[in-house]
């Protein structure tokens, strides 16, 4: 059964994509006044939003549908994005999906006029840290090792953090619109790139109705 958060929504949703896309919005007008000259906004990403990679292939995959969770209100009984059964996986892969196209819409609506530097990034599976701390022990033992050896994705917290530091602060990191990588195999001393994102994160319609109905659903619209 899907957890709630006290304005109704599913939690997973309401933490990964309703939160942030609210608080962005609250940042906004902070960050359009201020005076520095090189201001940013950065979504954290996870290559787990593509279907096309292997993180997104892994069932079940990311599908927002046309939002119709979202349409209907998004309170129970409805707990997914596209209004169809609840599964905590792809509700997690669905709000990763929403960041993506949440950045792009900042990106696209208020850049050129601000200035302001709107950007994600996956900075890789960082596997040792309590995110899976509901999940099955033996999984929690498995995935960390599966990361390290199978599918070359893993990345220590300090690198990590690292990372995401460098999109934050780095001059070489602010191209706007851009979804940075270091690639799904991690080598060492491994280049930062930037990724084509999925499909559907880079449908420009659907980022637009997604953005619209998320203001709905947090009070700003």
């Amino acid at each position: 059964e899907p957890l709630r958060s006290p304005e109704g929504y599913e939690l997973s949703v309401t933490t990964n994509h309703l939160g942030h896309f609210l608080l962005c919005n609250l940042m906004l007008e902070d960050l359009k006044k201020s005076p520095a000259a090189d201001r940013r906004l950065v979504i954290l990403g996870t290559v787990t939003h593509n279907p096309d990679e292997l993180g997104g292939k892994i069932p079940p995959q990311p599908d927002l549908g046309e939002l119709q969770g979202f349409a209907e209100g998004f309170k129970e009984p409805i707990s997914m994005i596209d209004g169809k059964k609840f599964e905590p996986v792809k509700a997690y892969k669905d709000s990763k999906v929403c960041n993506i196209l949440t950045m792009r819409e900042l990106h696209r609506r208020y850049h050129e006029s601000t200035g302001i530097t709107f950007s994600s990034l996956y900075p890789g599976c960082v596997a040792e840290t309590p995110l899976f701390r509901n999940h099955y022990p033996l999984f929690q033992k498995l995935f960390p090792l599966f990361q390290k050896y199978i599918t070359g994705g893993y990345v220590s917290q300090d690198l990590a953090g690292e990372r995401v530091a460098a999109v934050v602060a780095d001059p070489e990191y602010r191209q706007s619109g851009a979804y940075w990588s270091w690639g799904n195999r991690q080598k060492k001393n491994g280049k930062s790139f930037v990724q084509k994102v999925s499909p559907q994160a880079r449908d420009d319609e659907k980022g637009d109705r997604m953005w619209d109905l998320s203001a709905k659903l947090v009070g700003l619209a």
